[in-house]
């Protein structure tokens, strides 16, 4: 009967949070599963890497609310979006510019780690049964179920109580498109949010952030067991001339298991790129019509709902805008205009 190894190497939402440094939020920034541990080893020397790691993230974000378009008409569009991008805030807006929104970014991460934290001390990942190479098919796909599940509990947890956060920082970033200061410090765009917006304007965009992260993970767990389970031959030997298991028993499994240590992470790569669209909608959401130029029109329509917003970027093309910070994508329209 076919057997299903168990999956090793990184995870998947590390798979994911490894892309995300450089292209979203979102996803978006630390190695979740093993931020935790690593935090209480940390130094105050590496807290500047982490600082510098998340001032280059935050271009990801300016790009997809439209500062693309702006980087091509200051003939910056040839160093590439990311380096145009921190170009022109250097000389719009001095080098502060680009640590503008990193406070509720860092919170936000340093919320969802601890929240993270706490639910598996909560709900312990020991009680998850880990597939086993001696499981069935059946038995195997029932324990990727169970911990997908597990995984996207925590997720969706840590998502819906950092989100305001993320809303927090965006709109900081974002406010460089209409050289405004409306959102400054954590508490007074706490302040300003809640009483402009009520309690639900902490969480707009909160929707399509959630299925972004529900689709990522099914589609990573299942696709990585299905490859594991029926693509990679455990026949497979790595010793010199194909010896099997008599000459070298140690050996048997040695490939096929350095194949499945990495499939999870690979196919992190290929449903991220698919789970973009979400991200997008999501950003485009926290901040549309809050007060911000870069929510309003002529840079962007009002959207009545996170639905509206999608199809008017399907419409447009620009369902991946910003989803490269090396090259500007073109489309056959810009939602933003420009100066």
């Amino acid at each position: 009967m076919s057997q299903c190894p168990p999956p090793l190497g990184p995870t998947c939402w590390e798979g994911r949070s490894s892309i995300c440094r450089a292209s979203s939020p979102m996803v978006s920034v630390l190695l979740r599963q093993k931020a935790h541990t690593d935090k209480k080893e940390a130094s105050k020397g590496e807290q500047t890497p982490l600082a510098l790691g998340n001032m280059l993230g935050s271009m990801a974000p300016r790009v997809r609310a439209g500062m693309e378009e702006r980087i091509a008409e200051c003939g910056q569009r040839q160093q590439g979006v990311a380096v145009g991008a921190a170009k022109y805030i250097v000389q719009v807006d001095g080098k502060i510019g680009l640590f503008r929104g990193l406070s509720p970014r860092l919170m936000s991460n340093a919320l969802s780690t601890v929240t993270r934290g706490s639910m598996k001390k909560v709900f312990p990942p020991d009680e998850i049964e880990q597939v086993s190479n001696k499981d069935d098919m059946k038995t195997s796909l029932r324990k990727v179920v169970k911990e997908t599940s597990y995984e996207m509990m925590m997720q969706c947890v840590s998502r819906m109580l950092a989100h305001p956060l993320h809303v927090i920082s965006m709109r900081c970033m974002v406010q460089f498109v209409g050289r405004e200061a409306k959102y400054s410090g954590v508490l007074s765009s706490i302040g300003k949010i809640f009483k402009e917006e009520g309690l639900l304007g902490f969480f707009v965009g909160l929707i399509p952030h959630l299925l972004g992260d529900v689709v990522f993970l099914w589609g990573c767990n299942l696709l990585a067991h299905f490859i594991n389970a029926y693509l990679v031959d455990d026949s497979v030997s790595d010793t010199p001339g194909g010896l099997g298991n008599d000459q070298n028993p140690g050996s048997q499994f040695s490939q096929a298991l350095a194949i499945r240590s990495y499939t999870k992470f690979v196919m992190g790569i290929a449903v991220s790129m698919l789970t973009y669209p979400f991200l997008l909608v999501g950003d485009l959401m926290a901040v549309n019509n809050c007060g911000l130029q870069a929510g309003l029109p002529p840079y962007s329509p009002v959207f009545k709902s996170w639905i509206h917003c999608w199809k008017y970027l399907s419409v447009q093309g620009q369902l991946f805008r910003g989803s490269s910070l090396l090259f500007r994508r073109v489309s056959s329209g810009s939602c933003f205009a420009l100066e």
